[in-house]
């Protein structure tokens, strides 16, 4: 049986049309299938931040492999690669930040938040935003902000409400019933929308007069995603909950819940394993977010992502295009119809450029590649993007 017969007779997929490429390899920007060379301008959904078989993080993959991968359940041993990442993680965040619980994946530390806000606060209500997405899993679908994909799967937790990102009026529904409000600093699910002036802000202000946890969810705009190492830095308000994954474990499984020492011990006691886990923070995966980590923070590293996301902006200028939205290399193109969105992904494939949609906005093209793509590689893409483009408008 061929590999792609028996992908479709065995392997369970989350939809009925996946992109069904048969990888030999990847390297550095690139995708290899037994015909194609592929410009990848996905990088896994931001889960790869410097790209498929990093020298650097291979490196340190392989050095911990010889010492040892998995050895027991999350937080009974002490593990070397655990406690280096925390170290590093922690050490240039604010004081109420300074506890790291790691995880498997981003729905998993948004589950873990759920229950620590409710543990907390002694509240069971979390807010969460229209067309946001964070996970899905039980919890996380209870806060998904789509109807069409929660519908099927209830009865789900009980007290999830939604409000309007960006809108400064819905803010007030948050109140001293609300354990938490979870929020993305940049939407990723309506292509990258960014905040309005002050929006954060004043939700951290609402937080604190209704004492409601202020969760933020990075697991796409993490490790520089944005040029800046997390998005919180980059808009400077401080949330009490930070959920991490996607780029965290550069290219391997790996999320993180962070908070206050305070906040976190309330998840070991009363019931003691308030949360626990298998694989969470496994050391392998340690060890490629710490060589990532080493990589990304550098200044001139930074830089290059904000520059490199103005570069994008500069060159897909055309008719067809109704906006670019995101910051740094979390980027979305937004045309002005989902046929052409859909038409402009296919046929940039037959080019060997890789794109992806966006689950909530389905005119948005997705525009995340590696954050060590090479300007050239940027150029090239954009070229091909604008060409197919243009054949459309000749039609």
């Amino acid at each position: 049986m061929s590999g792609k017969k028996t992908f479709y007779n065995l392997l369970a997929k989350p939809n009925k049309t996946p992109i069904d490429l048969e990888i030999e390899k990847a390297k550095g920007s690139y995708i290899y299938t037994k015909n194609q060379k592929i410009l990848d301008f996905v990088s896994g959904v931001s889960a790869c931040p410097l790209g498929h078989n990093n020298k650097k993080i291979n490196q340190a993959v392989f050095k911990q492999i010889k010492k040892h991968s998995h050895v027991m359940v999350y937080g009974e041993f002490i593990q070397k690669k655990q406690v280096e990442l925390a170290e590093k993680i922690l050490k240039n965040f604010p004081k109420k930040l300074n506890n790291i619980y790691l995880v498997n994946s981003g729905t998993e530390a948004i589950e873990a938040a759920i229950k620590l806000a409710k543990k907390a606060t002694n509240r069971y209500e979390i807010i969460s935003c229209k067309k946001s997405y964070h996970g899905s899993t039980n919890g996380s679908l209870s806060i998904w902000g789509g109807e069409k994909n929660k519908n099927p799967f209830r009865p789900l937790i009980p007290g999830c409400k939604t409000i309007k990102f960006n809108n400064i009026n819905s803010i007030t529904k948050i109140t001293d019933k609300t354990a938490a409000i979870i929020v993305e600093p940049i939407q990723s699910s309506t292509g990258f929308t960014t905040p309005k002036k002050n929006y954060l802000k004043l939700l951290r202000k609402r937080c604190n007069e209704t004492k409601t946890l202020l969760i933020f969810d990075e697991i796409q705009s993490c490790y520089g995603r944005t040029g800046e190492m997390f998005g919180f830095q980059k808009y400077k308000v401080t949330p009490d909950v930070l959920c991490v994954a996607k780029g965290f474990g550069c290219g391997y499984p790996l999320g993180g819940l962070i908070s206050s020492r305070i906040l976190m011990n309330k998840l070991n006691f009363k019931p003691e394993l308030g949360h626990i886990t298998t694989f969470g923070g496994n050391p392998v995966s340690c060890a490629a977010s710490i060589a990532g980590y080493k990589e990304i923070k550098k200044k001139s590293f930074l830089k290059d992502i904000i520059k490199k996301g103005e570069l994008i902006k500069q060159k897909l200028k055309h008719e067809l295009i109704r906006q670019v939205k995101g910051e740094g290399l979390m980027i979305g193109l937004e045309l002005y119809d989902e046929k052409t969105a859909k038409t402009i992904i296919k046929s940039c494939l037959k080019k060997n450029l890789l794109l992806f949609y966006f689950l909530s906005n389905s005119k948005c093209i997705r525009i995340t590649p590696p954050l060590n793509i090479t300007k050239f590689e940027l150029e090239q893409g954009c070229e091909i993007i604008l060409n197919e483009l243009n054949k459309l408008t000749k039609k």
